[in-house]
C-alpha cells in the first residue's frame, strides 16, 4: 500500500506536471488533437487513442494493427479576481509560456478485425490558481495582512483500459474501465465574517467550534492542505471510473454515437493539513492534523453525437452532452481532526447546476493535411453566490483550430489551439467570499499529438 501511494507521482512525471487548468468547470473541452480541434466532439467519428477517454466504441474505427501515441497539452491561463469594495487586483501568475501547465499523454491502442482494445495514462481534469501570500485574499475584514497562501490546485489522473467490438458492418459497442487517481492542494483564508456564517448555518460542527469563536480578537482561519512538490498533494486518494458508448452507421455517410460516462467512486481524499487562527490579539495560532475531503466526485455524463461526411473530403460533427455537476459538487465537506485533540466538520457550499454543453466540429483534408475547426458552448455550473476566487472553474465558450499531417505508414503529427473567452463572475455574498469580489478566466491550450502505426 505505500507503493501503491506513490505510484501517482511516477504517473504525474509523464502525464501531468506540474498540474492542468481545466475547462468546462474541471474537465478539458476535448481529449487528444483531432477531437479538441474538432470543438470536443468525439461520440461518433475517429480521433484516435483519446476514445478511451470519450466514446470507447469509436476505437473501432482506427486503423488495422497498434497505433501509440504520444501527447503534450500546454494551458497557459489568464485568471484575476478584483476586490470590488477597494478596486485591488489579484492576479493568478501562469500567464506565459514558460509557466504554462502541461500535461504529456501516453496510449497504446490495436485492432485485429472486429476486436479493438487499448490501454493509456492520460490528465483527465484538473484547476489551478496561485494568488501569493501578499493580495487582499491574504487580508482579514479588518485589513490585517497575514502573509497566508491563497491557491489550489486539482490534479486528476486516470488510467483507462478500453475495447470494443463490430457487432455487424453497422453497430460498434465499447466499454471502459479506468483507474482514477486525484489529489488536492489547497490554501484558503477565510474572515471571521465567513466562519461565524458558517457556523450560523451550520456549516461547521465539531469541538474546535467554542475553541474558534472563544479566541479574543479573531480574525479568520486559514486552512492549508497542500505539498510544495510540483506532482504531490496535500490530500489524495484512488477510485475508478468507466465509460459504455456505441456508434452505428446510419448511411454511408453517417455515423450516430452516444457514450455515458459514469461518476467516479473516489475514497476520501486524506492526508495532513494546517489549520491557522488569526486573532488580533495572540497573533497566528497554527495546529497541524489529519484531513479529509469526504465524497469529492466527478459526476455522470450522458453524450450522444452525429458525424457526417459531407463530402469526400469534409467531415462535419456535432455532440450534445448533459453533464450532472449538481448531485456530485453539493458541498465540498471537509473533516479535520487536530494531533492536539479536538475536530471540526466543515461543508463549504458549492451547489453546482447540472449543465448541457454543444460541441460543433469540422475536418476538412487536402492531400496530406486535414484541416479542423470546432466551437463548444456550455452553461455555467457555478452559481455567482457560490464563487471562491480559489475555484475559478467559470469558462464556457471556446473556440479550436488544428491540423494533422499524414506521414504515411509511419504515422501522423497532429496539432490543436483552442481558445477559451475570457468569462467573468461576481460574488458579493458570504460565505465564499468577505469582499465583494469578480473572478476573470481566459485560458489558451496547444495540443500536440504524434501517432505512430505499425
Amino acid at each position: 500500500m505505500q507503493r501503491c501511494r506513490y505510484l501517482p507521482v511516477a504517473l504525474a512525471g509523464l502525464c501531468l506536471a506540474p498540474q492542468a487548468q481545466a475547462t468546462n468547470v474541471f474537465r478539458f473541452e476535448g481529449y487528444g488533437p483531432v477531437s479538441r480541434a474538432m470543438g470536443g466532439t468525439a461520440a461518433a467519428h475517429d480521433v484516435g487513442n483519446a476514445a478511451l477517454m470519450a466514446n470507447p466504441a469509436t476505437l473501432g474505427l482506427s486503423p488495422e494493427g497498434g497505433q501509440l501515441e504520444l501527447g503534450l497539452d500546454l494551458v497557459v491561463t489568464d485568471i484575476e479576481a478584483d476586490n470590488l469594495a477597494t478596486g485591488e487586483h489579484a492576479k493568478s501568475s501562469r500567464k506565459d509560456l514558460a509557466s504554462a501547465y502541461y500535461a504529456p499523454q501516453l496510449s497504446y491502442v490495436h485492432r485485429d478485425g472486429p476486436l479493438t482494445w487499448g490501454a493509456g495514462v492520460f490528465a483527465g481534469a484538473g484547476l489551478g490558481t496561485e494568488y501569493g501570500r501578499h493580495s487582499f485574499l491574504s487580508r482579514t475584514p479588518d485589513g490585517t495582512s497575514t502573509g497566508l497562501e491563497n491557491a489550489s490546485r486539482l490534479l486528476v489522473l486516470e488510467v483507462p483500459a478500453g475495447v470494443s467490438y463490430a457487432v455487424s458492418d453497422r453497430l460498434e459497442v465499447g466499454a471502459s474501465l479506468e483507474a482514477v487517481w486525484t489529489g488536492i492542494n489547497l490554501d484558503l483564508l477565510l474572515g471571521a465574517d465567513q466562519v461565524s456564517t458558517l457556523i450560523g448555518q451550520n456549516r461547521v460542527r465539531g469541538s474546535l467550534v467554542p475553541v474558534l469563536g472563544g479566541l479574543p480578537g479573531l480574525q479568520g482561519a486559514h486552512m492549508s492542505v497542500s505539498d510544495s512538490n510540483d506532482v504531490r498533494s496535500g490530500v489524495d486518494a484512488w477510485g475508478w471510473g468507466g465509460r459504455l458508448g456505441a456508434t452505428f452507421r446510419a448511411s454511408e455517410s453517417t455515423r450516430i454515437g452516444a457514450y455515458y460516462t459514469l461518476k467516479t467512486r473516489l475514497d476520501d481524499l486524506k492526508g495532513r493539513a494546517r489549520l491557522t487562527a488569526v486573532s488580533s490579539v495572540a497573533g497566528q495560532i497554527p495546529l497541524t492534523g489529519n484531513i479529509r475531503i469526504i465524497d469529492f466526485q466527478l459526476p455522470d455524463a450522458l453524450t450522444i453525437g452525429v458525424a457526417h461526411q459531407a463530402t469526400e473530403r469534409l467531415l462535419l460533427a456535432a455532440d450534445l452532452s448533459r453533464v450532472r455537476w449538481k448531485e456530485a459538487m453539493k458541498d465540498i465537506k471537509v473533516r479535520y481532526e487536530s494531533d492536539g485533540g479536538g475536530d471540526l466538520d466543515i461543508r463549504l457550499p458549492q451547489d453546482y447546476r447540472d449543465i448541457n454543453v454543444l460541441n460543433l466540429g469540422a475536418a476538412y483534408r487536402i492531400g496530406r493535411w486535414t484541416l479542423r475547426a470546432g466551437a463548444s458552448f456550455a452553461g455555467q455550473a457555478i452559481p455567482d453566490d457560490r464563487l471562491f476566487a480559489v475555484v475559478p472553474a467559470t469558462p464556457t465558450k471556446h473556440a479550436s483550430v488544428g491540423f494533422s499531417y499524414d506521414l504515411g505508414k509511419s504515422g501522423s503529427v497532429n496539432v490543436a489551439y483552442s481558445h477559451a473567452f475570457r468569462e467573468t463572475m461576481t460574488n458579493r455574498q458570504l460565505p465564499n467570499t468577505s469582499a465583494p469580489i469578480r473572478v476573470e478566466h481566459a485560458q489558451d491550450n496547444l495540443v500536440v499529438n504524434y501517432s505512430y502505426r505499425f
